[in-house]
């Protein structure tokens, strides 16, 4: 098959390079696009991120507590508030000191909570536990909703 100069399929294939490319409004329209699709996501992975911080939160209080009751079968005591969670990670320099202290109990340093506040341990915990250890959540304080809620290992 022979094509003639003037058929419309050789006049769009040799084509002129001024006609290559995107114009402007099209580059506008893509940008418009990706930045839509680039805040949808990242909103998405905020609200995936808070959930991790609390699930990291509970995981840590859970094994603070093992680690607890692994301090009590070879101490007949858990640490005092003065002595705290740090008394998993080493020796205790507070009285009281026990002579059958076999830790660490923990596998590395007591972290902060996954916002990067200090875990709260008390002795004697509420509800007439042995002890307590509560995360603040996101803001830090007492009490609060969503990602504000304070975690806790008596589960409330």
């Amino acid at each position: 098959m022979k094509l003639r100069k003037t058929s419309p399929f050789f006049k769009r294939a040799k084509g002129k390079a001024s006609d290559e490319g995107w114009t402007f409004m099209e580059t506008l329209i893509v940008i418009a696009v990706v930045l839509i699709l680039t805040s949808v996501v990242g909103f998405t992975g905020i609200q995936h991120l808070d959930r991790a911080r609390a699930a990291t939160a509970r995981s840590q209080i859970d094994a603070f507590s093992l680690a607890l009751q692994a301090y009590f079968i070879d101490n007949g005591q858990f640490p005092t508030e003065e002595q705290g969670l740090e008394a998993l990670w080493q020796r205790p320099s507070i009285e009281p000191i026990s002579p059958s202290w076999a830790g660490p109990y923990m596998s590395r340093r007591i972290p902060n909570d996954p916002w990067g506040n200090p875990y709260e341990y008390r002795v004697p915990g509420p509800y007439g536990l042995p002890f307590g250890i509560r995360s603040f959540g996101a803001d830090g304080v007492e009490g609060g909703e969503g990602r504000n809620a304070d975690i806790t290992s008596w589960g409330d």
